[in-house]
């Protein structure tokens, strides 16, 4: 690239990054809006204080912060220009996120099977907060891992380099915000109920 092309470059990286940026600022302020709001109606008299997370929210945590270790791997070896142990690692936070997905269903479950419902007779306020702040981070998952199928196939084609980082970086930065998201929102319900 010629020099009098570097400034288009820098230009169009940093707009992208702020694009990133941008989305991770809002919808860090709607997750901040559903806990503030959970931490209110939590003086309602009807709040359920000896609810349990299921340990599948547990597992999910650990697995998360695994699929985050195994990007940081890959992208480490594409600047070393490795790209067989970059593509291991990347296909590897892509299992990972579906092994997350998996076990959040089964918790999922398991909060029905301890008899609580989103909605209707069975249910009760802090079920349906919990159902639906995780929900709704799990759609984010489910965006992470179609933006991880993404630079999976970008990858495998030979698209990202030591040079040419930008959306790789820009993908891994938006599933490190969703791992980041789910452990605090594992800290915030375990100080709620689990200690």
């Amino acid at each position: 690239m010629g020099i009098e092309n570097r400034p288009y470059k820098e230009k169009f990286e940093r707009s992208r990054k702020m694009m990133l940026w941008f989305g991770i600022i809002s919808l860090s302020m709607t997750f901040a809006g559903l806990m503030s709001a959970f931490i209110v109606s939590s003086a309602r008299p009807d709040w359920e204080d000896d609810f349990r997370l299921p340990d599948e929210f547990f597992w999910s945590t650990a697995i998360i912060i695994l699929s985050s270790l195994a990007l940081i791997f890959a992208k480490k070896k594409i600047k070393e220009g490795n790209l067989p142990q970059a593509n291991i690692g990347t296909l590897a936070a892509f299992v990972l996120g579906i092994i997350f997905v998996v076990l959040q269903f089964i918790g999922f479950n398991a909060i029905i099977e301890l008899g609580y419902r989103f909605t209707g007779a069975a249910s009760n306020v802090t079920a349906s907060y919990i159902y639906l702040i995780v929900f709704l981070h799990l759609l984010h998952i489910i965006s992470g891992l179609i933006v991880l199928t993404v630079l999976i196939f970008k990858q495998f084609k030979g698209r990202y380099t030591k040079e040419n980082m930008l959306g790789f970086e820009i993908g891994v930065s938006f599933w490190h915000f969703v791992d980041v998201l789910w452990l605090l929102l594992f800290l915030f319900f375990s100080y709620f109920y689990i200690f």
